[in-house]
């Protein structure tokens, strides 16, 4: 009993796992694209002329490498997809960027807030149309808030802005005894009487 009991206990994993049956090796479930191929464009444009031109090629966003597998991992896709070779660039849409165009391109209309606001900076009270007087207002905001922090570099943001330099020393010397205890809505808006000729609707525009 002494040699049966020596001999079973001299048993090994080694020899255990070599008589179990070969177990089938786990797969992972794969989510693969198919094999990017470059899109060659064999078609010819002629022009008036008679001349053929060749279209250039676009690989567009094919991946580069497929996905070994969904989720393990993959933390960023940047490296996976190729950009266009044509000089190309992509921006995000501009959802809820719409300004007011004032029926004028934007040089122009940059120029017309700047004559507007130093106007209001210099008389206190001016009467335009509504558009252009909800247009301008937030650059007086701007312009008063800049003055209220007073440092140099904000002068010289203002100086940039307001046409006479006169306007933007007077705002800044004078802007923490009027407007040092108010928090924004520097400016009021008040309707009045539409303009004669092509009933554009009117209003004044004035310094709190």
């Amino acid at each position: 009993m002494a040699m049966a009991s020596s001999s079973l206990s001299t048993w090994s994993m080694a020899s255990l796992r070599s008589a179990l049956p070969p177990s089938p090796s786990p797969r992972l479930s794969t989510f693969r694209f198919p094999t990017p191929s470059p899109f060659h464009c064999s078609a010819r444009l002629s022009s008036g002329r008679g001349q053929a031109k060749s279209l250039r090629s676009f690989s567009g966003l094919a991946p580069m490498t497929p996905l070994l597998s969904v989720g393990i991992g993959v933390a960023n896709f940047d490296h996976v997809f190729s950009n266009i070779s044509n000089g190309s660039k992509f921006y995000a849409m501009r959802h809820g960027k719409r300004v007011p165009k004032l029926n004028r391109p934007p040089d122009q209309r940059r120029a017309l807030l700047r004559g507007l606001t130093t106007q209001l900076l210099k008389h206190g009270r001016i009467k335009t149309t509504r558009a252009r007087a909800s247009a301008m207002r937030k650059y007086v905001d701007k312009m008063v808030t800049l003055a209220k922090d007073g440092s140099l570099h904000k002068r010289r943001q203002a100086l940039g802005f307001i046409y006479e330099k006169q306007i933007v020393h007077a705002l800044f010397a004078e802007v923490q005894d009027r407007y040092g205890d108010r928090n924004g809505g520097y400016t009021r808006i008040i309707r009045t009487l539409p303009r004669r000729g092509d009933n554009a609707p009117m209003a004044y525009i004035e310094l709190v």
